[in-house]
């Protein structure tokens, strides 16, 4: 790797650089992750964004895999069954684990799961199945625990999923939104998108087996559409590296409305739609 030539005093202000590019040579400062030290001078490891916190400096890397913390909500894929346990692709370096003992059973019924519950698994989640989940704790191995404990986590059906960079997609208070033309939108902080159609939860909550069907409710052709939509919408904004968030969804959404669904994913078009976003949000900020 070449190393540039550390200048006297660098600027650590918030900037994208490259590997073996020097970002400070001041003594007072501790290199953090994504750097190295190499005479007297800190650089840069990975290609990314220079953060500091106060006498801290890191690099957070552009592209990465999922990293989870306690309470992350997010949108995962069953890969396997095993015993009293799933294993679920959370999109990190390795896959999640979701106990038998960590999910609610059909009408919410409150007790220990039995031998029967292990002998049914397969009724609740298979091989494929798409969950909503929360990342409950860590395992000594680093992988992360999971739980469904909520009327609001389940199985995930009438939708497509939408795969995005983890770091586009910020925590917030909430991550499962009802956007204005009527789909319901699940943005799992691991960068897995569900976009499906609306289902009121009070339909959900008077019919409690709905949580684990595995068939999907009659979906019309602009409904349909619609999901399409929205979905290419999350696959530009992606592309050209927007944040993804209910609202630049929807301002997304508005501006694509002049042309057709399979024109979205050309470049010109995205372009356009992007730069439209980012400016939107730009004046509500």
């Amino acid at each position: 790797m070449e190393i540039d030539e550390a200048p006297q005093k660098v600027d650590i202000a918030a900037r994208i650089v490259t590997p073996g590019t020097a970002i400070t040579n001041d003594p007072a400062f501790m290199r953090g992750h994504g750097t190295f030290s190499e005479h007297d001078t800190i650089y840069s490891s990975v290609a990314g964004v220079v953060e500091r916190i106060n006498k801290l400096v890191s690099v957070r890397p552009l592209k990465q895999r999922y990293s989870g913390e306690i309470g992350d909500i997010i949108v995962g894929r069953i890969t396997e069954v095993a015993s009293k346990r799933w294993r679920v692709d959370v999109n990190s370096r390795q896959d999640g684990v979701l106990l038998l003992s960590s999910i609610n059973l059909p009408g919410g019924i409150q007790r220990r799961k039995s031998e029967s519950d292990e002998l049914q698994m397969r009724t609740f989640f298979a091989e494929g199945d798409l969950v909503f989940a929360e990342v409950q704790s860590y395992f000594a191995d680093g992988a992360l625990s999971l739980h469904t404990r909520s009327i609001q986590y389940g199985k995930l059906r009438n939708g497509t999923l939408v795969t995005a960079f983890p770091q586009l997609v910020p925590r917030s208070r909430s991550h499962f939104h009802t956007l204005p033309c009527g789909v319901d939108v699940v943005l799992g902080v691991n960068g897995y998108i569900w976009v499906s159609k609306h289902v009121s939860a009070s339909k959900v909550e008077a019919n409690a087996e709905l949580i684990y069907s595995d068939k999907n409710e009659p979906i019309s052709d602009d409904e349909r559409e619609v999901i399409a939509r929205v979905a290419n919408c999350i696959q530009l904004l992606n592309r050209l590296y927007v944040k993804i968030m209910d609202t630049s969804i929807i301002f997304a959404y508005e501006a694509s409305l002049a042309h057709s669904v399979k024109d979205l994913l050309t470049h010109d078009v995205a372009v356009e739609l992007a730069q439209n976003v980012m400016a939107r949000l730009e004046q509500q900020a």
